[in-house]
């Protein structure tokens, strides 16, 4: 059984446990990290709350992702680029010891997400009907570079995919999933010019926030495109952490709406990731084959530190049915699907 926040209010209570637990359609919490009572010695909290914003934009030719992130004990920039025809891959990063410089708002519906430094610029704002995302790396892929400024469009009255879950006794996962998004700008890299089309260009975002354990271990998949008849389509699907006994966050996007799935089985090989993987629910509702061509490893390793996500890029194609019963037949739609083990 899936249950649905409806009502607004705070995250955490006074006593530092969550307020309520499940899955909404917007975000009607206020993440109130300040509430937070894990620690008895609270100044060492901010170093165990982890909180990032993750955009991604798809088009017809090149995937591209920028991300600031807050690990309280370090930031984490990364931004990369994929090329659909060559497969070529390039991604850079860095690691800001204690975070210093990262600024991410309380919020995922308003505020700044920046950082700036190392010759490195990243900029995310939101208005009430937009997300702006620009970054400048001039030194990316060995003097290349890489530019954007794209503009991601909020349809009106569009749905999100929204998640609260504990994990384990203390800790917990807050998470905004949006996918979908129209997006319109211009992205460079090298010789490369990109002037994007909202009618053929999409964007997501995956603003997380929330306090996991030491040793974790999940899995997410996401597509953003669309459908012959014009009508946009996406999947969030994930597994492998916390309670997801009263929420999951696996959803159909269908036309900017959410249709709840219940829960996801993720078939696939641990360690040969090109393998073909394949979908499933516990409903009937979904059943899809994911054949991935290109395998992303990132690896961040700081000793105690240590993180690894083999994040694959490839097809989707099969069905999902929609929550009025329409079968929706998904073909040759185009997202990823990852495996994150990390010790953080």
């Amino acid at each position: 059984m899936q249950r649905e926040i409806t009502h607004s209010g705070p995250l955490l209570t006074l006593s530092g446990s969550l307020a309520q637990v499940g899955w909404s359609r917007q975000p009607v919490l206020d993440c109130n990290l300040e509430a937070a009572r894990f620690y008895c010695f609270r100044p060492l909290q901010r170093f165990r709350i982890k909180r990032w914003d993750y955009y991604a934009v798809f088009t017809p030719q090149r995937f591209f992702s920028a991300t600031i992130a807050d690990l309280g004990y370090a930031g984490n920039i990364f931004v990369y680029t994929l090329d659909y025809a060559s497969r070529d891959l390039h991604e850079e990063g860095l690691v800001i010891p204690l975070a210093k410089g990262v600024v991410l708002p309380r919020n995922s519906q308003s505020g700044d997400s920046r950082y700036e430094g190392r010759g490195v610029k990243l900029d995310f704002t939101v208005d009430d009907s937009n997300r702006r995302v620009r970054v400048s790396w001039p030194a990316f892929d060995g003097g290349k570079g890489i530019e954007a400024d794209i503009t991601l469009e909020v349809p009106q009255g569009a749905e999100s995919m929204n998640i609260v879950i504990p994990i384990g006794r203390r800790r917990f996962y807050f998470n905004r999933k949006i996918n979908c998004l129209p997006a319109r700008g211009s992205l460079r890299y090298g010789d490369l010019f990109l002037e994007l089309d909202p009618k053929t260009c999409l964007g997501s975002l995956d603003w997380g926030r929330g306090v996991w354990e030491y040793r974790s271990f999940w899995n997410w998949a996401s597509a953003s495109g669309y459908l012959p008849d014009g009508r946009t389509v996406g999947l969030n699907l994930g597994c492998g952490f916390g309670d997801l006994s009263n929420a999951t966050e696996n959803a159909l996007i269908l036309a900017n709406r959410i249709h709840k799935l219940d829960q996801v089985t993720f078939d696939y090989q641990s360690g040969d990731y090109l393998k073909p993987w394949h979908f499933t629910d516990n409903q009937g509702r979904l059943d899809l084959s994911f054949t991935p061509f290109v395998d992303r490893t990132a690896t961040t390793n700081l000793g105690i530190i240590y993180s690894e996500v083999h994040q694959m890029f490839g097809i989707y194609e099969g069905f999902a049915i929609a929550d009025d019963g329409e079968k929706v037949w998904i073909r040759n739609l185009f997202g990823f699907a990852e495996e994150h083990r990390a010790r953080w």
